[in-house]
């Protein structure tokens, strides 16, 4: 068994955060993960995937990107490889390929046990930094069986158009990923179908300027989890349908069901029962995309506002807004034999899954209580989750604040602990 301070679970950007932050104030700990560095970005992201924030947002403790570029997005590829650069840069105590099996308190929760793959570690503190991606969310409709011999995969194992059998595609979830891989889908000649439910649309640029810059000068980004009214809605929203892109002709163009459609994308509503090889949908999706749209135009009129309080209307280009999305007739239900559709893609999200967390801090839901990353178990923190305390935790760049606050606690914990034995 070996003996440490501090044990962080994960080496993706929020845990490689802390571990910078711990390296920095001398603090003795290890980051155990269960593949290589970012092994989430090297696994479980498709082929094409870039980020959907700018490189200028790509900001670490101690670390910010700035490539020719900053406007531009990096490749998942990339990302992997600045990773990998970030822990050379402090030489970050990173044990690869060691899957945590079970976290266990011992001593009244002030000390727990780290059973791996390799072995056991014994620690006072534990940072939980598996990211906000637990296990792949599939619908009871599709958990029914419905769908039959037709091939299904979630988002996470989607790799290329390629990898699908001949046919149409069914695509279930129009938020970030799924407007993505139906784009993608439709551009390889594929015909598609996007199944929608509720989804936050934004143009990638408004007024000159990729919409995260406005969503970090209005103050978006910063907003907490005390500034909302419902926690678990905040928490629960649907990503932004982006997508980054480099390509001149793409750049500057939006993502959304408007430029999906004129891409020959068939949009549906929302999947509601699989059965007999049919699929029925919802009839809401009037409504679904009526609400985003005021969504969108709330956030565009702050914008606008801000633009004039601030004096910048001279710096920036005129308020062109995306305009409305014109919908087709309402489809009931499709059979996918007739359709010719030979495989779905599930684009439905995650749900959060420790199963291997055995301390009494995991809620109804399968999250981590929390508040600020300090659970009620002493010594026991995460990070890198959903609105986990700002509105930008989730994103690469806001999981510095988060691991900030993580650390100074952590590390004021431990200016009266006994020596580790």
């Amino acid at each position: 068994m070996s003996r440490i301070d501090t044990v962080v679970v994960g080496a993706g950007h929020a845990g490689l955060a802390v571990s910078n932050l711990l390296s920095a104030a001398g603090h003795e700990h290890v980051v155990l993960e269960r593949g290589l560095v970012g092994e989430r970005w090297r696994s479980e992201r498709w082929d094409s995937l870039h980020l959907l924030t700018p490189n200028w947002m790509t900001r670490l403790p101690g670390w910010q990107y700035l490539p020719p570029g900053p406007d531009t997005y990096l490749s998942a590829a990339g990302f992997v490889h600045l990773l990998d650069r970030y822990v050379a840069s402090f030489d970050a105590p990173v044990i690869e390929r060691t899957t945590v099996e079970v976290v266990w308190p011992v001593e009244s929760g002030d000390r727990y046990l780290v059973v791996t793959d390799r072995g056991t570690w014994r620690a006072r503190n534990v940072v939980v930094a598996t990211g906000p991606h637990g296990r792949p969310h599939v619908p009871a409709a599709v958990r029914s069986g419905g769908l039959g011999p037709i091939e299904t995969i979630t988002s996470q194992r989607y790799r290329n158009p390629a990898q699908l059998p001949a046919g149409g595609v069914l695509v279930v979830g129009a938020s970030s990923s799924g407007v993505q891989i139906a784009d993608e889908l439709a551009r390889a000649g594929r015909p598609v179908v996007l199944s929608v439910g509720r989804h936050t649309r934004m143009p990638r640029r408004y007024r000159g300027m990729d919409i995260f810059w406005w969503l970090q000068n209005t103050g978006r980004l910063a907003r907490t989890i005390d500034d909302v009214p419902d926690a678990g809605a905040a928490r629960s929203e649907t990503s932004l349908q982006l997508a980054g892109r480099n390509a001149p002709e793409l750049f500057d163009r939006s993502l959304d069901l408007a430029t999906l459609q004129a891409g020959g994308v068939r949009i549906v509503g929302r999947l509601e029962q699989v059965g007999n090889g049919r699929a029925r949908f919802s009839d809401d999706l009037a409504s679904q995309v009526a609400a985003a749209d005021r969504r969108m135009h709330r956030f565009l009129d702050l914008v606008d506002d801000y633009v004039e309080r601030t004096g910048l209307a001279r710096e920036v280009t005129e308020p062109v807004r995306p305009q409305p999305v014109e919908l087709p007739v309402p489809t009931a239900s499709l059979d996918l034999t007739a359709e010719g559709i030979g495989s779905v893609v599930l684009a439905t999200g995650y749900r959060p899954h420790h199963p291997w967390l055995r301390v009494p801090v995991v809620g109804p839901d399968g999250s981590i209580e929390q508040y600020r990353g300090v659970t009620a178990a002493p010594g026991l923190y995460v990070v890198g989750q959903r609105f986990q305390h700002r509105r930008d935790s989730g994103f690469i760049d806001g999981a510095r604040h988060d691991a900030a606050t993580v650390v100074g606690h952590l590390l004021a914990r431990a200016t009266d602990r006994e020596p580790a034995a």
